[in-house]
């Protein structure tokens, strides 16, 4: 999305914009697939065909995963980026080239230098301007906007009447780590419309995973009553509010659960 919004966002925005997942292509393959290769390169090569770099002329390349790539893949990425100039498989001559380049990782590119998997010079030619993206739970109301965007995004592809998330079910999904950051989220709230027959989603429609892994406070200055009325609010979520199996669960008879939930309503 970053590497769109910088393309579609800059002067060049009518050129191409052309997306390759470096972690996808075998390393075999990925010469071919970025320089293209001229006929009789190889078996299997009946005719020339250009690749992403001549593609994307004028526009942008956005190397997805660099990582993953060969130190001798690096070495061809470098003369590109130096000399603005590359062969095609096959061929000896060169062949320039204009566009600007965007090269993404999850991985710390300098401790794979360190363990010589990438090459520094193309590290440091690569890192001109770098753009730092935070995970999600570290992106504070991101969160409630995407949930939002999402939200209306499925229920129009749906067909479904406008559909919404209690407060309490906001907030478990605020609380969450998400790991798998916005795609997580995505794929949950699509799910969850497609899943969901109220227009209403709450906290028990969640998955158990998202109710029981919320980031609270962990600290040992925690009062116990609290710890214990966040326990027991989980476990009633997970039973779906059902006192006789939250009982069951908790190891304790309903009279004390009750007891124990007239007591924190009292101090709230």
């Amino acid at each position: 999305l970053v590497a769109r919004a910088l393309h579609y966002g800059g002067h060049a925005s009518a050129a191409p914009f052309v997306p390759v997942n470096c972690g996808g292509i075998p390393d075999s393959l990925l010469e071919s697939e970025l320089f293209g290769y001229v006929k009789g390169a190889f078996t299997g090569a009946t005719e020339t065909r250009a690749g992403f770099f001549q593609t994307a002329e004028g526009g942008t390349i956005f190397l997805d995963e660099i990582s993953n790539t060969s130190l001798a893949m690096q070495a061809k990425l470098l003369r590109v980026l130096q000399e603005k100039e590359f062969y095609m498989v096959g061929s000896k001559k060169t062949l320039k080239v204009n566009i600007r380049v965007v090269a993404a990782t999850n991985v710390d590119l300098m401790q794979l230098v360190k363990k010589g998997l990438f090459r520094e010079d193309l590290y440091y030619r690569l890192n001109i301007i770098s753009i730092d993206l935070p995970p999600l739970r570290e992106r504070g109301d991101d969160v409630r906007v995407l949930i939002d965007f999402f939200l209306a995004k499925y229920v129009q592809e749906s067909g479904k009447a406008p559909m919404k998330f209690t407060p309490k079910a906001i907030q478990v999904l605020c609380d969450y780590d998400w790991p798998g950051n916005v795609r997580e989220l995505q794929n949950l709230i699509h799910r969850l419309v497609i899943m969901s027959d109220d227009n209403s989603i709450d906290v028990p429609d969640l998955p158990e995973s998202f109710r029981f892994s919320g980031r609270r406070k962990r600290g040992l200055d925690r009062k116990l009553e609290e710890v214990e009325r966040e326990y027991i609010q989980d476990a009633l979520a997970a039973n779906k509010n059902n006192i006789s199996k939250t009982a069951i669960s908790l190891g304790i008879d309903r009279k004390t659960l009750r007891d124990k939930i007239k007591k924190f309503r009292q101090s709230t």
